[in-house]
């Protein structure tokens, strides 16, 4: 079997593909035939060396991948042979609140996706969603768990409310989705026209463009009456400008930022907002799996930009690190 492989920092040049014995599954493993993985901005960080989280040497990278199960090791029932399934990021966290005791993690500190064969622990599988492909299926550990935490946890976004998105990436368009399905207003920011044509088709009651509209916190409040937006969906590390975007109350979901370094934010800002900031880091099991239930009642399809082959590998992190996708970037195994 082939598998990339990767040290943090490298960059794309130390991006390797190599051969390897075909894997045997352990007490509780099983072995995957990936079929498809998705790029999402950690990918990015971890070529870079910029990754917060410990990633070990010659590492194989990508948290998100799908696949069928083809070998299972002692403890694993035979009949799950077959099984469509995909893998959480953080193995261990099956529920509740995150710990120190769950941040290995696939793709970093555990070898990843971007290879033919994986060995998986059973206990961090699930099942994909009966009517996605397995190139769809291969955008949701990350990005969509991610969307699905910042938009239902900490008391959840409700129907009527409004919640702002920020650009067009995987977690943006997903929590997007999520959002309509639970009969919410969702006001996007974005960057062209084009974009925005896209966005609103996909269900956006409002679109911003930022570069036309640089103080897009003050068109949120406008568009709500000077109140705000129940909850925004920060991807960007623009910590201030989504406080100046949010209610009285309301709920900033910080899920990351795309520099190495975000803008200082403010201690009075904060305060004055009266709003709950709260970090997201992916999601459990748990709400992986309360995810795809959603996915798959109200038949939802995760929305690709591009697929590539697997011997084009290095091409589609380029497109990916370009910013010109709408959607995911799926790589084909």
């Amino acid at each position: 079997m082939r598998s990339y492989h990767l040290d943090s920092g490298a960059g794309l040049a130390g991006l390797t593909v190599r051969d390897h014995p075909d894997p045997v599954p352990g007490a509780g493993q099983v072995v995957v035939a990936v079929r498809a993985v998705s790029l999402s901005f950690r990918e990015l960080m971890i070529a870079n060396g910029d990754y917060v989280l410990p990633v070990k040497p010659d590492v194989v990278p990508i948290s998100d991948g799908a696949g069928d199960i083809v070998s299972v090791g002692p403890g694993v029932d035979s009949r799950r042979i077959g099984e469509r399934v995909t893998a959480t990021l953080f193995p261990s966290w099956q529920d509740g609140p995150f710990g120190v005791e769950h941040l290995p993690q696939r793709g970093g500190s555990l070898d990843g996706m971007l290879t033919e064969r994986a060995v998986i622990d059973a206990d961090a599988l699930v099942p994909v969603p009966r009517h996605l492909s397995y190139e769809e299926a291969a955008t949701l550990p990350c990005a969509a768990v991610t969307a699905w935490n910042a938009v239902t946890g900490a008391d959840g976004l409700r129907p009527g409310q409004t919640m702002v998105t920020q650009g067009s990436g995987g977690v943006s368009l997903f929590a997007l989705q999520f959002a309509k399905t639970l009969g919410a207003r969702v006001i996007a920011t974005t960057s062209s026209p084009e974009k925005a044509l896209r966005l609103r088709g996909l269900g956006a009651d409002e679109v911003i463009d930022y570069r036309a509209v640089p103080d897009w916190p003050a068109r949120v409040r406008e568009l709500t009456g000077g109140r705000g937006a129940d909850r925004v969906i920060d991807v960007a590390g623009l910590l201030e400008q989504s406080l100046k975007a949010v209610a009285m109350a309301g709920h900033v979901a910080c899920v990351g930022f795309v520099s190495a370094t975000s803008p200082p934010l403010d201690a009075r800002t904060l305060f004055a907002s009266g709003a709950t900031v709260r970090a997201v880091a992916v999601g459990s099991r748990a709400q992986f799996l309360a995810m795809n239930r959603a996915v798959e009642v109200n038949a939802l399809h995760p929305v690709i930009d591009r697929v590539f082959p697997f011997d084009q590998a290095h091409d589609a992190y380029r497109h990916y690190a370009s910013g010109k996708a709408f959607g995911k970037v799926v790589i084909t195994v």
